[in-house]
C-alpha cells in the first residue's frame, strides 16, 4: 500500500470519526475518501499534508477554546 494512502487513513482514524463523519466534516467526497483508503487512487503529497495540517490546526484552535480560564 502506498505510503498516502496510509496515511489518509491514519490521519481519519486519528479523529476517531468514521469514513463517512469525516467526509461529511471535510466535505471530501466518499467515493474519493474510500478509493483513497482501499488503494484504488492515490492522493497527492500535497494534499496528505494539507489534510494533516487542517485537521491538526482544527484540533488546537478546539482544544484552546475548550480551555476554561483561570
Amino acid at each position: 500500500m502506498n505510503s498516502n494512502m496510509e496515511a489518509v487513513k491514519r490521519i481519519r482514524e486519528r479523529t476517531g470519526l468514521s469514513r463517512k463523519e469525516f467526509c461529511e466534516k471535510y466535505q471530501i467526497p466518499y467515493q474519493t475518501m474510500t478509493d483513497w483508503e482501499l488503494g484504488h487512487r492515490n492522493p497527492p503529497d500535497y494534499l496528505v499534508r494539507f489534510m494533516a495540517y487542517y485537521i491538526e490546526y482544527n484540533n488546537a484552535i478546539n482544544n484552546k477554546s475548550n480551555e476554561e480560564p483561570d
